[in-house]
């Protein structure tokens, strides 16, 4: 497994009203959560892959939906990669040093817990391309929509 990844089982407590899971406990975490972003993705959009310099760290957890996660040891090559949401409720710590990022595989609610602030002066965001020969062959789709930012990388 690639050093500083973790999978964090979402247990789910069930009854007739529904379900509940306890998503992220920060004492269980290396480094503490600063700040939560979400997001909504149609099928078949791919965003990243990222990384930070700076020491950020993502907890990656689909809320509704299904993605596929992808992260890249930039330094090793080993790539990690799992199918989260509705049918496998898991969440993704992954250590902002390695290329990450995720494909919707429907479409999709996500959140993402950093460990650090976003720094609009000084983004700690950089790019690997998503079809880079180490990773091209993990996605589901050849034609994924992209940012403009993702495109270019």
């Amino acid at each position: 497994m690639i050093d500083g990844l973790r999978r964090i089982e979402l247990v789910r407590h069930e009854d007739a009203r529904g379900w509940f899971a306890e998503l992220v406990r920060v004492s269980a975490l290396p480094k503490p959560v600063r700040q939560a972003n979400m997001s909504f993705s149609r099928r078949g959009v791919i965003r990243g892959l990222h990384f930070h310099e700076r020491g950020q760290d993502d907890v990656f957890v689909c809320l509704a939906g299904m993605v596929r996660v992808v992260v890249l040891d930039r330094t090793s090559g080993e790539t990690f990669t799992e199918d989260i949401g509705d049918d496998n409720p898991v969440a993704i710590y992954v250590p902002g040093v390695h290329a990450h990022g995720y494909e919707a595989l429907t479409d999709c609610t996500f959140m993402y817990l950093v460990t650090e602030e976003y720094d609009r002066e000084r983004p700690d965001e950089n790019e690997v391309a998503w079809d880079d020969e180490r990773v091209r062959h993990l996605w589901s789709t050849s034609s994924p929509i992209l940012s403009a930012r993702d495109a270019s990388s």
